[in-house]
């Protein structure tokens, strides 16, 4: 990984590697987020167990957010519309639009998100409290 906080560096990870948030039934594996980026992005996983609910219906303000699917059949909430995502499905979600996601499926499902511009991550810690104190 990078020591260099303006974002330049080059940064590696293998599979499975990155900063792991535990969300009951979903598990976050942020990538790379303000210290790789200069703020400019964050990159994150999202796995989401068979059934399990997502983050729950939001908008960010100012951030837009980039979504792969990288396994298994994702539901988004786009707007009013749920969408069934397959596995190389790509959504984008600009600013100020209502998102969530959801598997309803029985495998277990993953997405790939891009979150422009970066500082989600700080977010997180409380994410985590929220997600631990509301099973």
């Amino acid at each position: 990984m990078s020591d260099d906080h303006t974002g330049k560096g080059v940064l590696h990870l293998p599979p499975g590697e990155g900063r792991r948030y535990a969300l009951g039934r979903m598990t976050a594996v942020f990538k790379a987020d303000e210290d790789e980026t200069a703020a400019r992005y964050s990159v994150s996983e999202w796995w989401l167990e068979p059934g399990a609910d997502g983050p729950g219906a939001h908008a960010h303000e100012v951030n837009d957010e980039i979504f792969y699917v990288i396994a298994g059949t994702v539901s988004f909430l786009a707007g009013a519309d749920w969408l069934d995502a397959p596995q190389g499905t790509f959504l984008r979600i600009p600013a100020g639009v209502t998102h969530d996601f959801r598997n309803r499926t029985a495998e277990r499902v993953g997405v790939l998100n891009v979150f422009i511009p970066g500082g989600f991550e700080h977010d997180m810690p409380a994410i985590v409290d929220w997600f631990r104190d509301n099973p």
